[in-house]
C-alpha cells in the first residue's frame, strides 16, 4: 500500500523564487554634461583569456562558500555556508552540500552559458583577470545564479534524536550571528568525504556512528525535471531522524520508514517549520535504503550530464638551466599549460614524494597535479592532473605513502583506489578546526611536523564577523582525531616547521596592529598582537608576545613561508631556514642565534632573481637543491603569473655571512671565509641604524628613535677588529642598546682572495652579549668606543676614481648596487641612475636625475624621495658637514659613469 501511494504521488515544489543579484551603484546621482558629438575612437581589442572555464562541466563537484541568504521570498534569511560542496547533478541543476552541519543547503537551476555561483571569491575572480580582489568581510560572496529550487536553514539534515531541532546546534562563535562555527559535535555526525563512483560523486558521512552515503543527480522523466537524493545505511546505533524538505516523495524499497497506520502523509513532526518533513527511524542492522525527490516542473535545462573526466594526457615541458657564473642560480621549469583542458596553473605549493624526483602540487585554482622527471638537467617534466574540485587550497603535504591538501574544507586526503594515479576518493581527514565566509580567512599554510602532526596557519582579517579559530595556528594530531591551538592574535600568517626539531615559526602581514613584517616562534598558545578592526580599538586579549624578529616593511613588504633546508646539498647555507619574500620575489637568509635566553634571528637578502611571487618551497631529496612555487594574485611586483623554479648550488664560492650577535660593545660578525684585512679593519666598511616601532590601530608604524620621535638612529662604527682566524670582524659601536625592535648593519668587504662580501643583515637586538674578546677568537684586545665621525680625505680635485673608492669606504656599497642588482640593497642601483626620469613623492612629481639632482640627494636625502621609498627603512644619512665638496663632486661623477 505504501509502494502504490508513494508512485501515485507527484508534488510540484512551491516555495521557488529566483535568484537575486544585488545591483551596485555610487548611490550618487549622475549628471551628464551634454557635449557635441564626437566620433567614437576605436577601442583596443579585448585579448581573450586563454583558459577555459574555472567550473568544469565535466567535473562533479567543485568547493565554495555559497550565499543563499537573500534567494526569494519564502526561503530561509540565514542559509549561508562556509564549507560547500557544490554538486553538478547534471542538466545545468547544481546542490550545495554543508559540510558541517550535513544537510543540503540548496538546490538551483543554471542560466545557460554562465557559470553556477557569482564570481565573488578570489579564486574564481582572479583565475581570467589576474590580480583582481575581494572585498573583505562577507557581504559580497559567491550566489547562486539562476533558479532556486530549495534552500534550507541552519540544522542539520540527519539528526541523533527522535525529537529534532531546527536551530543550529553547534557552540556559538565570538560573534553569536557568525555562521562558520565548525562541524557538528562528532557524536552527532561528521563529514567523511567524496567517492568518485561510476553512479556518481557520493557524499560520506557518519551519524550518531553509522556510516551512510548520499547520491544527488537529476533525472528527466517525460518533459518534467527532477532531482532525486539517495541515503544508503545502517542506522543501528540509536534513533535517527531525517529531516527534508516539504513536497519531498519517499522511496523505501527495503525497510518502512513512516507509521503503517499513517501513511499519508508522512510523519510530520509536530513544531517543525511548515516546509520541512520529519522522518524518525528506529535502531536496525539492516541497510537504509531511501529516496526523495523533487519534481521541478518542466525541463528546460541542458540534458548534458557529468562523466569522468578524461586525464589520461600528460604534458611534458623542458627547463632552462641558469648559465650564470654565480654559486646559487635559478633554473625555470616551465608549467604545464597551455593543457589539454586550457586549464590556468597558478601552482601555491609543491611536495616531493620519493627520492626519485617525483612531486606533487598544487594549484589556488583547486588542482592537483602530478610532476616527474624534477632531477638532473630536467629535460623531461611530465605533469598529470590528478585531483581537482578544491577551494583556495595553498598548502600540500606528503606523509610517507599519504597526500593531505589544506583548504577552507579542511585538511583532504587525496586517495588513488584503483592505481591509474587519479584521485578517486577524497577523505576529509580533519574540519574540526571552524571556517567563517570571511574572504581574508584563507587557508594560508599547512607544514609537517616530526611527530606526524600537521600545522595550520589560518588567515585573520574580519571584516563582518569574529570566528573561532581566525589568524590561529594549529596542531592537528597525526590521526586526524584532535587539534590544538598553539598561537593566535595573528593577521595573515604563513609558517615553517623544522622538520627535526618541529620548531614552528611564523611571518606575518604588516597592516592594522602590525607595524612591520616579524618571523615569530609560536608556542604555547601565545597572543601576537592583532585584534580585528571591528573588534574594541587597541583592547588586548593577553600580553603581547614580541617576534624572533622584525624585517623593515620595504625590505620584505609581504612575508610568507619558512624553509628548513635540512639534508639539502645547497653549500654553505646547509641547515639554515629560508624565509620567502612575495610582494617583491625574494628568498631571504634567517640566522638563528641561540646564544640569548630569548631567541634572536638576523635576516638578509639571498636571492632576488625569481620572476614570479614564490609562496613555498622545499628541498627535493632527488637532488638536494631548493624548488621554490608560487603565483600572483595581490600586490607583487612579479612578472610571470605563476611559475616553478629550482635555487641551484654550483659549488663555486660565496662569501656569506653566518653569525651576528649584538654585544656590549658592538656587532660580532663571523663568516665563512677568511677576509681582507684592510677593509675588515676599517670602521668606514660598516654603515648602522636603529628603530623601534609602534604597534597601534593603524596601519603599520612609522620608524621612530628611541627617543620616541620620528626617524633612525644612524650609528657610526668607532673601530673594527678582524679575528685570529681572519674569519670573524667585531664592529666597535658605541652606546649599544637592549630591547630596540629594529637594527641595519650594512658592510662593503672582500674576502682574502678578493671576492666581494656585500650585503645588509636586519635583526631585533633584544639582549646583548657581554663581549668577551678572548673567549670570541680576538685575542687580548681592548675595544675602543670612542664616538666619531667617518673620516674625510680632502682632494685638489673631483676624480671618478675617488668617488670609486667612497662608494666602498662610506658605506654607499651597503646599500646601493652598481650593476643594476638589488639583491641584499635597499637602495635603488646606481647603475643607469644619472639621467633619468623619478617620480617624486609628495606631490612634487617627476624630475630628472641630473648632477643636481644627484648633489642634494646626497647632502639631503629627504629633500626628493622617490614614490614608494616614503617610509624606506635604511633611512640615508644625511652627508652635509661629513663629505667635503671634492668628495661629493667624485660620487656624482661616479654615479654618472655607470651608464
Amino acid at each position: 500500500f505504501l509502494s502504490a501511494f508513494l508512485l501515485l504521488t507527484t508534488i510540484v515544489l512551491t516555495t521557488s523564487a529566483p535568484a537575486v543579484e544585488k545591483k551596485r551603484d555610487s548611490g550618487k546621482a549622475k549628471t551628464e554634461k551634454k557635449t557635441p558629438a564626437k566620433a567614437a575612437e576605436p577601442k583596443p581589442p579585448v585579448k581573450p583569456s586563454p583558459w577555459g572555464d574555472f567550473v568544469e562541466k565535466d567535473f562533479p563537484f567543485f568547493s565554495s562558500v555559497v550565499d543563499a541568504r537573500n534567494v526569494g521570498e519564502g526561503f530561509p534569511k540565514d542559509n549561508l555556508t562556509p564549507r560547500g560542496i557544490v554538486l553538478n547533478l547534471g542538466h545545468n541543476l547544481w546542490a550545495c552540500f554543508d559540510t558541517d552541519l550535513l544537510r543540503i543547503a540548496c538546490i538551483w537551476e543554471g542560466e545557460p552559458g554562465k557559470p553556477p555561483l557569482t564570481t565573488d571569491a578570489l579564486a574564481p575572480g582572479s583565475y581570467h583577470i589576474a590580480g583582481q580582489k575581494t572585498k573583505d568581510g562577507q557581504e559580497d560572496l559567491p550566489k547562486p545564479i539562476g533558479k532556486v529550487w530549495l534552500a534550507n536553514g541552519l540544522f542539520p539534515q540527519v539528526q541523533v534524536t527522535d525529537k529534532p531541532s531546527f536551530k543550529d546546534p553547534r557552540d556559538a562563535a565570538p560573534s553569536g550571528d557568525e555562521v562558520g562555527r565548525g562541524p557538528l559535535p562528532a557524536k552527532m555526525g561528521r563529514f567523511v568525504g567524496l567517492k568518485n563512483t561510476v553512479e556518481g560523486m557520493k557524499l560520506l558521512f557518519e551519524a550518531g556512528g553509522d556510516q551512510f552515503e548520499q547520491t544527488l543527480f537529476a533525472k528527466v522523466q517525460g518533459s518534467d525535471l527532477w532531482v532525486r537524493t539517495v541515503i544508503k545505511g545502517a542506522p543501528n546505533q540509536g534513533k535517527l531522524t531525517m529531516v527534508m524538505p516539504q513536497t519531498a516523495v519517499l522511496k523505501s524499497p527495503k525497510r518502512r520508514l513512516v507509521d503503517a497506520n499513517n501513511p499519508a502523509p508522512p510523519l510530520h513532526h509536530e513544531g517543525s517549520p511548515d516546509s520541512n518533513f520529519v522522518f524518525n527511524i528506529d535502531p536496525s542492522d539492516e541497510n537504509l535504503d531511501f529516496e526523495w525527490s523533487w519534481r521541478l516542473g518542466s525541463s528546460k535545462a541542458s540534458k548534458k550530464v557529468p562523466g569522468s573526466p578524461e586525464w589520461n594526457a600528460q604534458t611534458t615541458t623542458t627547463a632552462t638551466l641558469s648559465t650564470s657564473p654565480d654559486a646559487y642560480v635559478i633554473d625555470d621549469i616551465p608549467l604545464p599549460v597551455p593543457n589539454p583542458w586550457k586549464r590556468n596553473v597558478r601552482l601555491a605549493d609543491i611536495a616531493f614524494l620519493n627520492d626519485q624526483g617525483e612531486a606533487a602540487a598544487v594549484t589556488f585554482d583547486g588542482d592537483v597535479w602530478l610532476i616527474s622527471g624534477l632531477k638532473g638537467d630536467l629535460e623531461k617534466v611530465t605533469w598529470k592532473r590528478f585531483a581537482s574540485g578544491l577551494h583556495e587550497p595553498m598548502s600540500i603535504v606528503s606523509r610517507k605513502d599519504e597526500l593531505f591538501v589544506f583548504d577552507r574544507n579542511g585538511i583532504w586526503k587525496l586517495v588513488d583506489t584503483n592505481g591509474d594515479r587519479e584521485g578517486d576518493r577524497y577523505e576529509m581527514f580533519c574540519n574540526l578546526f571552524a571556517q567563517t565566509a570571511e574572504t581574508r580567512e584563507f587557508p594560508n599554510s599547512m607544514k609537517l611536523g616530526p611527530d606526524g602532526s600537521l600545522y595550520l596557519a589560518k588567515g585573520g582579517q574580519e571584516g563582518t564577523t569574529r570566528g573561532k579559530h581566525n589568524g590561529t595556528v594549529i596542531k592537528v594530531a597525526p590521526d586526524g582525531k584532535s587539534f590544538e591551538v598553539i598561537g593566535y592574535g595573528l593577521r595573515q600568517p604563513f609558517i615553517g616547521v623544522h622538520p627535526k626539531t618541529g620548531l614552528v615559526t611564523a611571518s606575518d602581514q604588516q597592516g592594522n596592529y602590525v607595524p612591520s613584517t616579524p618571523i615569530h616562534i609560536i608556542e604555547k598558545n601565545q597572543f601576537y598582537g592583532h585584534v580585528p578592526t571591528i573588534a574594541p580599538k587597541e583592547i588586548y586579549p593577553a600580553p603581547i608576545t614580541d617576534p624572533l624578529t622584525w624585517i623593515p616593511h620595504p625590505v620584505n613588504p609581504s612575508g610568507a613561508t619558512q624553509v628548513w633546508l635540512t639534508d639539502a646539498k645547497m653549500g654553505p647555507i646547509n641547515d639554515e631556514m629560508i624565509h620567502i619574500g612575495y610582494n617583491r620575489p625574494e628568498l631571504f637568509r634567517v640566522m638563528m642565534n641561540t646564544r640569548f635566553k630569548r631567541p634572536q634571528a638576523a635576516v638578509m637578502s639571498f636571492e632576488r632573481n625569481l620572476d614570479f611571487g614564490p609562496l613555498n618551497a622545499q628541498v627535493n631529496p632527488a637532488d638536494g637543491q631548493l624548488y621554490v612555487v608560487g603565483f600572483q594574485v595581490w600586490g607583487t611586483t612579479a612578472k610571470k603569473l605563476s611559475g616553478l623554479a629550482r635555487v641551484r648550488y654550483t659549488d663555486k664560492p660565496r662569501i656569506l655571512l653566518k653569525e651576528i650577535t649584538p654585544t656590549d660593545k658592538g656587532l660580532l660578525l663571523r663568516f665563512n671565509a677568511k677576509l681582507d684585512k684592510k677593509l675588515a679593519t676599517d670602521p668606514e666598511s660598516y654603515s648602522a641604524e636603529r628603530w623601534n616601532y609602534r604597534r597601534t590601530a593603524e596601519y603599520g608604524s612609522p620608524h621612530l628613535k628611541l627617543d620616541g620621535s620620528t626617524g633612525q638612529e644612524w650609528l657610526t662604527a668607532s673601530s673594527a677588529y678582524l679575528s685570529k682566524d681572519g674569519m670573524s670582524v667585531l664592529v666597535g659601536i658605541p652606546d649599544m642598546k637592549a630591547g630596540v625592535h629594529q637594527m641595519r648593519i650594512g658592510w662593503g668587504l672582500k674576502s682574502a682572495e678578493g671576492l666581494k662580501a656585500e650585503n645588509t643583515a636586519y635583526f631585533s637586538p633584544w639582549e646583548l652579549l657581554p663581549f668577551d674578546a678572548i673567549k670570541e677568537g680576538f685575542g687580548d684586545i681592548q675595544i675602543d668606543l670612542t664616538p666619531r665621525k667617518p673620516t674625510t680625505i680632502a682632494l685638489a680635485k673631483p676624480t671618478l676614481e675617488e668617488g670609486a673608492r667612497l662608494y666602498q669606504m662610506i658605506g654607499c656599497m651597503a646599500c646601493h648596487s652598481t650593476d643594476g642588482t638589488t639583491v641584499g640593497k635597499v637602495g635603488p642601483s646606481w647603475k643607469g641612475l644619472a639621467e633619468s626620469e623619478r617620480d617624486i613623492s609628495k606631490g612634487i612629481g617627476k624630475v630628472k636625475a641630473d648632477a643636481a639632482y644627484l648633489r642634494e640627494s646626497i647632502i639631503n636625502p629627504g629633500a626628493k624621495v622617490v614614490t614608494g621609498f616614503e617610509k624606506f627603512d635604511a633611512g640615508m644619512p644625511i652627508y652635509a658637514g661629513i663629505l667635503n665638496e671634492s668628495q661629493i663632486e667624485s660620487l656624482v661623477l661616479y654615479i654618472q659613469s655607470l651608464k
